[in-house]
């Protein structure tokens, strides 16, 4: 099976990223194949975009790159194709930081917690299933169903501590 690099981690500096972007674009084109959605040009270049780091980007930014990269692109396409990759679990919203990042297990629809490093903006994914399990029961016990559930973390990485 194909994954897409590892965002469950913190990359260390000699990481090879390009290998990532690779990996999430083979396995895009996979899903997309075997669900019977329409993986464009466009919604391919987002999707490198996003996965360009381990840092969330925001969509500005991607409309941004793509319009320097020669291209007229207005920001309803950007919106268009970030909707579709959410949907089609490629890729993640954090809220916090009004930003994606790339999903490292498209394959399996999942919550996800996520680990901000607020220093360098690095972003781990743990997609604990205990930690689901917990808030919904908690929720239940209030009456309340939980939906979707993000939990979005700051604290330093382990390439920003200071020893």
């Amino acid at each position: 099976m194909i994954e897409a690099c590892s965002s469950k981690q913190f990359p260390r500096e000699e990481h090879n990223h390009r290998h990532c972007v690779a990996e999430a674009i083979a396995t895009a084109v996979i899903i997309c194949r075997e669900r019977g959605l329409r993986f464009t040009e466009q919604r391919r270049r987002v999707l490198e975009l996003v996965w360009n780091s381990h840092k969330p980007v925001g969509a500005y930014d991607i409309l941004d790159s793509l319009n320097h990269a020669g291209g007229k692109v207005a920001p309803p396409t950007v919106y268009r194709a970030l909707d579709f990759l959410i949907e089609a679990d490629l890729v993640h919203r954090l809220d916090s930081l009004n930003a994606f990042v790339g999903c490292p297990d498209p394959r399996n629809p999942h919550t996800g917690q996520f680990l901000i490093c607020r220093e360098c903006r690095s972003v781990a994914e743990l997609d604990d299933s205990d930690i689901d399990e917990l808030v919904r029961r908690k929720a239940s016990k209030l009456g309340f169903t939980a939906l979707r559930q993000t939990l979005e973390i700051e604290g330093i990485c382990r390439n920003c501590v200071i020893d």
